[in-house]
């Protein structure tokens, strides 16, 4: 069976770098964009089981590229992990997640709580363990 492929948005190449050889380090396929308009050709391109998302971005911040996917009926069922450094960032997408998506707080999480994010969201469930009250 073919792995899961992962599209991973960071423009910070350092943590993009850092995540991808640890995510291929665990068997996944990863897909590489380092901005928003970037993430969406390769969303319609190469069709991801899942999106890792960083929301501080250039061009198109990661708000604007999760509501454009969440919008478009072949794009609304990926599951996507939002990552962010700003807990306030939060609150402007928890309306939109749907059951599957999720969301990582950078300064609270390690590469391994990445890959078990990411692995729930693959196996249906919702893995929001750090969701605010």
């Amino acid at each position: 069976m073919a792995q899961a492929k992962v599209l991973l948005v960071d423009d910070d190449v350092t943590l993009h770098d850092m995540y991808a050889e640890r995510l291929r380090a665990e068997g996944y396929n990863i897909i590489s964009a380092f901005d928003g308009e970037e993430a969406l050709e390769k969303v319609s391109k190469e069709k991801p089981d899942i999106i890792l998302l960083d929301i501080m971005m250039p061009k198109i911040n990661g708000i604007d590229v999760m509501k454009k996917l969440c919008e478009d009926q072949t794009t609304n069922n990926i599951p996507i992990i939002l990552l962010t450094a700003l807990v306030q960032e939060i609150n402007k997408v928890k309306s939109m997640m749907k059951e599957h998506d999720s969301y990582l707080i950078k300064s609270e999480i390690m590469p391994a709580d990445v890959i078990a994010t990411i692995q729930k969201a693959l196996d249906g469930g919702k893995s929001n363990e750090k969701e605010e009250e």
